[in-house]
């Protein structure tokens, strides 16, 4: 039986994200229900959660080869043109990916130096931005882990 491959970080990472913004919620509705108000800060960091809960688990997807894509072309070519596919896949990723993480690193350090504040809490801005380039620069490595595996033949397109 061939073991699926892991991303725990990620995994652990979407997990925490989903957990806090379950009880986050939970805490809101039940003080809404009892006092008539809200808490001002789980509409921020349920957002900054939810970014964080999506490229966790978008990474999770990558590395397990479960992203959607039209597998019909791929497992009609032959070895050498279906690999040759497999690199134009990854280096349209790592493209895609490169772009976020080099300008969501730049977002960050802009946010640093000019050291803006977010707008319902009043927290420094770069804490919730410099997720953006950490996690998609995690999906670097894990879609370069995943087409390896596809070009050895350890993951085989399943859609």
């Amino acid at each position: 039986m061939q073991s699926q491959p892991d991303a725990r970080l990620e995994r652990v990472l979407a997990t925490l994200a989903l957990v806090i913004i379950a009880l986050i919620s939970l805490a809101n509705v039940v003080v809404r229900y009892i006092t008539g108000g809200s808490f001002a800060f789980t509409e921020e960091f349920s957002v900054f959660l939810l970014v964080v809960l999506t490229f966790a688990g978008a990474s999770v997807a990558l590395r397990r080869n479960g992203h959607i894509r039209i597998g019909l072309l791929e497992r009609a070519l032959p070895e050498g043109p279906r690999r040759m596919l497999i690199i134009l896949q990854w280096i349209s990723g790592m493209i895609v990916l490169g772009l976020i993480t080099g300008y969501g690193g730049l977002l960050t350090w802009e946010e640093y130096q000019w050291q803006s504040r977010s707008p319902g809490l009043g927290l420094p801005q770069w804490w919730y931005l410099a997720w953006l380039p950490l996690l998609s620069g995690l999906m670097l490595v894990r879609i370069t882990q995943q087409s390896i595996d596809r070009l050895r033949g350890r993951l085989v397109d399943e859609s």
